[in-house]
């Protein structure tokens, strides 16, 4: 088969489309054709060695994706050859075939294309989890969300308006602040500008119910924002570490402060069905709307990994073998 492979960390020059060899299955394994690979700002980190890889090279990016089953392992219960399906955490997808552990597998409906699946799962999934588990969304509360244009942030929005609430957007410019407001929010404010004062501003000194934290560099002033006994939910750094929070500023201000990881919610494949089944069935009511997804062929991935590394994107990048 064919791979997007890199043995050594680096610019996207290191990326190399090659022979590389099929995966044999284990048991309760399934192999996949893959038709969309979803790429994600982690197979940037991966492949520059800011995440740990195991095993040695050459090395396959990817952990999203989506495509039909062309062979069972041993004791593989309720999946058949020419299913469709798709996964959010299973390694090697940047390749025509991927092993993935039956547990892993999310079956298709005949509703949701390979291109839909390969572009909602991740970021789709971590939307749901901040908003049910992270914190319980309730109606009418102000609901500040950062980098809203983003992926997860267009996502966020839309959720938070299907539970009846306000969503509030910080994006890093005017084209961006237009993507969000598109996608639901009722205000947008630019990291530019002194958006603390204008939230406080805006809510009459109140502040925010709960923030969205996933810029990592902004979170004092993401305190700043949120009122008295609300939540900051922290989940990404995209702009750099956080500083470090005094217990004594929640004690003062009975804020919350929380966290959230993806791979601490999806522990079972109960989970995993269940909640892209939530997914599935706002997409297919037209609940939730996705942005065009920009396509790039899997021999292309240099130039995948360099449009994503640009942020020029507002909707999801698919690799297509």
């Amino acid at each position: 088969m064919k791979a997007l492979t890199f043995r050594s960390f680096g610019d996207s020059s290191v990326l190399t489309y090659q022979e590389h060899p099929t995966p044999e299955l284990r048991p309760n394994e399934v192999l996949i054709e893959m038709k969309a690979i979803g790429l994600n700002f982690a197979d940037i980190y991966r492949r520059k060695g800011n995440y740990h890889l195991e095993g040695t090279p050459p090395y396959l990016l990817g952990y999203e994706g989506a495509g039909i089953i062309t062979k069972l392992g041993d004791a593989v219960p309720d999946l058949q050859v020419g299913q469709r399906v798709a996964f959010a955490d299973v390694p090697n997808a940047n390749a025509e075939f991927v092993a993935a552990p039956f547990d892993k597998v999310i079956p298709l409906p005949d509703s949701i294309s390979y291109e839909t699946a390969g572009s909602i799962l991740l970021q789709g999934l971590t939307a749901h989890y901040l908003t049910r588990d992270s914190y319980d969304i309730h109606p009418r509360d102000l609901v500040l969300i950062h980098a809203a244009a983003g992926g997860v942030g267009q996502l966020l929005t839309q959720i938070v308006r299907l539970r009846g609430a306000v969503p509030i957007g910080l994006t890093s410019s005017t084209e961006k602040a237009d993507i969000a407001k598109q996608n639901g929010c009722e205000h947008v404010f630019l990291y530019a500008d002194d958006w603390v004062e204008q939230i406080l501003t805006l809510t009459d000194q109140r502040g925010i119910d709960v923030v969205y934290e996933s810029v990592g560099s902004t979170l004092m002033e993401s305190f700043r924002a949120t009122k008295i006994h609300g939540t900051v939910v922290f989940y990404g750094m995209a702009g750099g570490d956080p500083v470090a929070v005094d217990p004594r500023l929640l004690m003062d201000s009975s804020k919350t402060l929380t966290g959230g990881d993806l791979w601490n919610v999806l522990t079972t494949r109960e989970e995993r069905i269940r909640r892209a089944g939530e997914l599935f069935s706002w997409i297919a009511s037209d609940q939730l709307q996705l942005a065009s997804p920009t396509l790039f062929a899997l021999s292309d991935g240099r130039r995948a990994h360099d449009y994503l590394e640009s942020r020029q994107s507002t909707g999801k990048i698919l690799l297509i073998p």
